[in-house]
């Protein structure tokens, strides 16, 4: 994709969402960091279900690691892999309280360093919470880099470094949020929304819906 079309493509994207926000419910860095977690393999929408019960009775790491590993099931037993996240958090919460004051730190290093935490939960907490211009790269980000032509690559990795390089920089803060939503609800997996696609034009993919 040509750079005067990246630039339209996201001009295009920013005016109908001007101020993207994530659709996971958080009212702290820590809770958004639980969250993201959890998010792993489920829906926003189950996670915000979950978490909206959670965040009443532990929204600390103090409070999150006083229900302990049982405790912190019962309230998230609906969402997949629950076994394997409840460890992590509550590892993740014995770190930040010992490392680092209970805060969540605005570091990737620091963050990739927590139990259950990737590259892609890093920058999510670094861009969500902390105002950094990163691209998490999950499975719609995927797709929409690799359908459009915009920063195609085999890896996930591969497809944030060439995004982070491909993205002007006027838009670079809200470049994950478009094109997660973008995926979400336009650029669909099994049936892209091709007809009512603001970048269909400036769209590489050669199976465009009718």
């Amino acid at each position: 994709m040509k750079p005067a079309d990246r630039h339209e493509l996201f001009a295009r994207l920013r005016e109908l969402d001007p101020q993207p926000r994530t659709e996971l419910v958080y009212a702290s860095p820590f809770e958004l960091l639980v969250a993201v977690m959890l998010s792993a393999q489920a829906t926003d929408v189950g996670v915000n279900k979950a978490t909206r019960r959670l965040f009443a009775v532990a929204n600390t790491a103090a409070t999150m690691l006083a229900l302990g590993e049982d405790g912190l099931k019962r309230y998230i037993s609906s969402i997949g892999l629950f076994n394997a996240k409840a460890r992590h958090i509550i590892a993740t919460c014995t770190l930040l309280l010992a490392r680092h004051g209970g805060e969540v730190p605005a570091d990737r290093e620091a963050l990739q360093a927590l139990p259950g935490v990737g590259r892609k939960t890093a920058n999510v907490v670094l861009n969500v919470a902390f105002g950094q211009p990163t691209i998490a790269v999950d499975t719609h980000i995927f797709r929409v880099a690799n359908r459009t032509g915009l920063a195609p690559g085999k890896t996930v990795d591969a497809v944030e470094r060439k995004l982070l390089k491909a993205v002007p920089a006027e838009f670079r803060l809200h470049a994950h949020h478009w094109l997660i939503l973008h995926g979400r609800y336009v650029c669909k997996a099994r049936k892209p929304d091709c007809p009512n696609c603001v970048i269909r034009d400036l769209c590489g993919y050669r199976h465009k819906t009718e």
